[in-house]
């Protein structure tokens, strides 16, 4: 079974338009394996159904079904204190010296947050530090995953993925087969739509912004602009947190990089150490 290169061709337009994310050719079991389930919900089957599902998108151009397709196409996978490498730098090295220059509300931005494993991570990892006069804008393009994760619901193998029991004791309370986000970590945060080609959420700078295992998607004018439009938006001394696998260097020279000694921590021109 294998999507055919007209139906990944269709796929790839329609996401780089609306998200400037690439899927470059080699991606078509990706494509597969996100359309499916969407395939299988309007009845389709066989080794023909995701060209089948694409084609009846294709010719009807309805609306909420190529929202549909674009947010499966652009949903990561996520755990809790993913990589963990973050984490300890917010703690160690970012709170530190963000708490040098502002005594007041942080205010933190989980950019492509998925279904809220990682805004509720930072702010347990807040939490923990003793951390109280802080708030946490949590955005994502998926309102479906938006959805999930205002609900702060997880079922037990979500919760599996890298929560620590003291934790899921202290913060989470059983529902069913489940678990759920107690009140007091779920009103830390707010959950916004966003799609990161627009101009930044309004509400003020940034103190810290982790966006992590997103601008790998992108190519260099779209990192760039998103780079920029980020310096813009936070305060003079802000950290930004990305993936392993990325960087600004050479994309957007003007921010700092910090000596880190567990992933890639940069910072805007302008605060003092």
């Amino acid at each position: 079974m294998s999507v055919s290169a007209e139906s990944f061709g269709f796929v790839a337009e329609l996401v780089r338009d609306q998200s400037a994310i690439q899927l470059h050719p080699g991606k078509e079991y990706l494509v597969e394996s996100r359309l499916l389930p969407l395939a299988r919900a309007r009845g389709l089957s066989g080794p023909s159904a995701v060209d089948n599902y694409v084609r009846d998108v294709r010719r009807s151009q309805d609306r909420g079904e190529l929202t549909r397709v674009i947010e499966a196409m652009t949903t990561n996978e996520t755990s809790w204190f993913r990589d963990s490498e973050p984490f300890q730098n917010l703690r160690n090295v970012v709170l530190p010296d963000v708490r040098k220059r502002n005594s007041g509300q942080l205010r933190i931005w989980s950019a492509a947050c998925s279904t809220g494993q990682e805004p509720y991570s930072i702010a347990m990892t807040l939490l923990e530090r003793e951390e109280r006069n802080f708030s946490i804008l949590a955005t994502d393009l998926s309102n479906a995953v938006l959805s999930r994760a205002v609900k702060g619901e997880y079922s037990q193998l979500e919760i599996n993925r890298g929560l620590p029991a003291p934790m899921l004791v202290r913060y989470f309370e059983r529902e069913g087969a489940g678990w759920v986000v107690k009140p007091e970590l779920k009103q830390r945060i707010s959950f916004v739509q966003h799609n990161l080609l627009r101009p930044t959420p309004a509400g003020g700078y940034f103190d810290i912004v982790f966006l992590r295992n997103v601008l790998i998607y992108f190519d260099t004018a779209t990192k760039r602009d998103i780079l920029t439009r980020l310096r813009r938006a936070m305060r003079p001394g802000g950290y930004l947190i990305l993936g392993a696998a990325e960087s600004t260097m050479g994309i957007d020279d003007a921010w700092e990089r910090i000596p880190a000694s567990r992933g890639p921590v940069y910072r805007v021109p302008g605060g003092t150490s």
